[in-house]
């Protein structure tokens, strides 16, 4: 049974997956997408997204605190620069995963992990240009409505149905 096994191990001991998880944390934050398996994918958005949060408080502290996750000043400048930027005003679900199927080697299933607020397919910009094209949407029996010559409003069906 697997009563509180809250941690995905991946089949690795704790120093290795947290090695593999610490660079997967700075390759998405370096490049704000990264392709890997589904597994690793759920581990990493478990990994990172409480690190962005950190990086939200600009902080001599809390760039310690990421620093000794992410062992990268890289990546560290870029999440406390650019990255809590555009995620100031989340309250949380940085990540998106997207499944990509398998991989031709060993079968594997592949992952998109992204981060949200870099994509401007899905993004702000979508969703923008739909409201200037937004119509106001009318059932056919409200459109059919006709105003009667002594003020009444009748529709075409009950005029149909009076012949």
């Amino acid at each position: 049974m697997r009563h509180g096994d809250k941690i995905k191990n991946l089949s690795r001991t704790k120093a290795h997956r947290e090695a593999l998880l610490s660079n997967l944390a700075s390759q998405l934050i370096t490049y704000k997408r990264i392709v890997t398996t589904v597994a690793k994918a759920k581990a990493l958005r478990v990994y990172v997204e409480p690190l962005i949060t950190k990086g939200k408080e600009n902080t001599t502290h809390q760039r310690r605190v990421v620093f000794s996750y992410l062992q990268d000043k890289d990546a560290v400048k870029e999440l406390f620069s650019t990255v809590a930027e555009k995620v100031a005003g989340r309250p949380g679900g940085y990540t998106r995963v997207i499944k990509l199927g398998t991989r031709p080697g060993d079968a594997a299933e592949q992952a998109l992990i992204e981060l949200v607020d870099f994509n401007e397919i899905y993004g702000k910009g979508k969703g923008e240009a739909k409201e200037g094209a937004k119509k106001t949407r009318r059932s056919r029996a409200t459109t059919a409505k006709k105003a009667a010559p002594d003020g009444e409003i009748s529709t075409e069906k009950t005029e149909e149905k009076e012949k």
